[in-house]
């Protein structure tokens, strides 16, 4: 059974709601939960937030933040799947910001560095991945994968 279907199984299980906040993956996410029969059960509404405005106005991420820390960085993680879980009423929430390339990384924020946050009934926990330069459709898909096999842990 694919990992998506096992999310979908357990947040039925346990009667939750996800909702995901999505930058550098631009609603893959999202896409591959709809793939599974029942995710009507558990999803409602997510968001692509690919610019710094829409994680602003429309998740709460706060400017300060953005600013401090850079858009790249768990703090922007956390306040992400903190706010899409709030906006949308929803015990869970994902948020992913990263940089998938060919372009924009630096010394400290290389190609294939990606943070997610996750918020489960209040509590945030936050990680960041390195994928390295594996190509930019991959870094999307990796860091995917990434997201169901800690829900499925943290679930």
């Amino acid at each position: 059974m694919a990992l998506e279907e096992q999310v979908v199984d357990k947040l039925i299980e346990k009667g939750y709601h996800i909702s995901f906040a999505e930058s550098c993956t631009g609603g893959l996410c999202c896409g591959n939960l709809v793939n599974v029969t029942n995710a009507s059960r558990v999803l409602d509404v997510s968001f692509v937030t690919y610019a710094n405005e829409a994680k602003i106005n429309f998740i709460g991420v706060s400017a300060d933040t953005i600013l401090t820390h850079g858009v790249v960085s768990e703090e922007v993680a956390y306040e992400m799947a903190k706010g899409v879980a709030e906006a949308a009423k929803s015990e869970i929430g994902v948020g992913i910001t990263g940089v998938a390339g060919p372009g924009g990384g630096t010394a400290k924020k290389p190609v294939g560095m990606v943070c997610f946050g996750f918020y489960i009934n209040g509590d945030v926990t936050t990680y960041t991945m390195q994928f390295g330069e594996i190509g930019r459709n991959q870094v999307r898909k990796s860091s995917v994968e990434f997201v169901f096999q800690k829900l499925l842990e943290l679930l």
